[in-house]
């Protein structure tokens, strides 16, 4: 069964509930980050989840921030969240099977951050609504692109293309890094292009090396009591990232993707986009399931098991 929404009956404050995690305060500067198998697309969360979901995006993000771990900190208490590990950091109620039962190899202990809002968005290949801005105006975000791109093309040099980080329930909004550095200034601006830069480019070549092509990323940020960008939320995930195979990449055509590119279509195809109380077809559930679990297992190198 999937987990769509955890209960831990007030053992521990409830921060929020995110389109696929459920934030839990542990103590002033500890917080508990439980992924859920909730999945959303359009910014709208399915009524049903998919199955193991929110421990692949667990698994996957906890082997990118150490992949990462050389160029930036990361918002990580424990570099292990294993069962015995995490427990030992939690009240002891949580250990009583139906809390256990949740929390449950999809669990990071994680550093409280002062959370900088921007969805920090970083393009390698030019796809999606990049591809369609670009089409209209020969811009990515409002920035001119002089050369001449066809769709999912590689860019010369990956690009920093935030956008506004929304509320649940409200849609992102691409800007142009002017914008960004209108929001969280130009110094700290500039830092988080680079920064975000860096990881993209380190993973990107990584991923060549396993057979997945990562055409575009969205990182999170956040300041750690000196002030020092922290990594924080979750890392390079299907949910974050589109993923593509590199087997099968063409120019020129829209790629088969490891991401939930393939819930986008199946929402499109049926006038599903956008509304709100939908449920996938068990197919797509089965489907979807499967394209995380290939894309873990081709960039850890490890077997899933649920």
């Amino acid at each position: 069964m999937s987990l769509h929404t955890t209960e831990l009956d007030g053992i521990l404050p409830l921060i929020s509930r995110g389109k696929v995690r459920d934030i839990y305060e542990v103590d002033d500067k500890t917080l508990l980050f439980v992924a859920t198998d909730r999945i959303s697309a359009y910014d709208v969360i399915m009524k049903n989840g998919v199955e193991s979901k929110g421990k692949i995006l667990t698994k996957l993000s906890e082997f990118w921030f150490d992949f990462l771990k050389e160029n930036i900190k990361n918002h990580l208490v424990l570099s292990d969240n294993n069962d015995e590990n995490l427990f030992k950091h939690l009240p002891a109620e949580l250990s009583q099977p139906k809390y256990k039962d949740q929390l449950s190899g999809r669990s990071l202990l994680v550093k409280k951050m002062k959370l900088i809002p921007l969805e920090v968005i970083v393009r390698g290949y030019i796809t999606g609504s990049a591809w369609k801005e670009y089409k209209k105006s020969k811009t990515v975000h409002g920035l001119t692109i002089g050369e001449e791109l066809v769709e999912s093309q590689e860019f010369p040099q990956p690009i920093f293309t935030p956008s506004t980080k929304a509320e649940q329930g409200e849609h992102d909004e691409n800007i142009s890094p002017e914008k960004a550095a209108e929001i969280v200034g130009e110094k700290l601006c500039n830092e988080l292009a680079a920064k975000a830069i860096e990881l993209y480019s380190k993973a990107k070549e990584y991923g060549k090396t396993r057979g997945i092509i990562i055409a575009d990323t969205k990182f999170e940020f956040g300041l750690d009591e000196e002030d020092n960008l922290v990594l924080v939320d979750e890392v390079l995930t299907p949910d974050s990232s589109r993923f593509w195979g590199a087997k099968s990449y063409k120019l020129s055509q829209s790629q088969d993707s490891y991401d939930k590119q393939f819930l986008r279509d199946w929402l499109t195809s049926n006038d599903l986009a956008y509304k709100d109380g939908v449920s996938m077809d068990e197919n797509i559930v089965v489907k979807t399931k499967a394209k995380y679990v290939e894309a873990y297992e081709l960039l850890t190198g490890k077997t899933w098991k649920d």
